[in-house]
């Protein structure tokens, strides 16, 4: 269910300088992440599990350096369109059934990517409540 997904950071040495990059690099491995350049190219990007990308980017966040400020805004925009993997499966099994109580095991199963057994779980959690 989890995929990694992957961030493009276009000239990311320019935007915050070496030291950072280098700085970001080392974090970034800290939570599973890797920001590496592109082959040969003047161009980065950041793969990573998407909740792990977001625990970086708040961890660039806390640090009081202005200089990782590109990278945090870029990150964020890339996060926008990766919502649906910030959430974790028990959470979305229980709203999508919350959401519409008739949904149907396929449909949970074609919505989420989930097996048939955790669908049918989260559906009894779901209804103890």
């Amino acid at each position: 269910m989890n995929k990694n997904i992957t961030i493009a950071l276009p000239s990311l040495i320019h935007r915050i300088g070496g030291s950072a990059a280098k700085q970001a690099k080392d974090m970034a491995k800290q939570y599973g992440c890797e920001l590496k350049r592109v082959r040969r190219s003047r161009n980065w990007q950041l793969v990573g599990d998407a909740i792990n990308i977001q625990s970086f980017a708040a961890q660039l966040h806390g640090q009081a350096n202005t200089e990782f400020a590109h990278l945090i805004k870029k990150i964020n925009i890339a996060l926008l369109s990766h919502s649906d993997k910030l959430e974790p499966l028990t959470a979305k099994l229980a709203r999508l059934i919350t959401d519409s109580p008739s949904i149907t095991l396929a449909e949970l199963i074609q919505l989420t990517g989930c097996t048939e057994a955790e669908a049918r779980v989260a559906r009894f959690d779901t209804n103890l409540c």
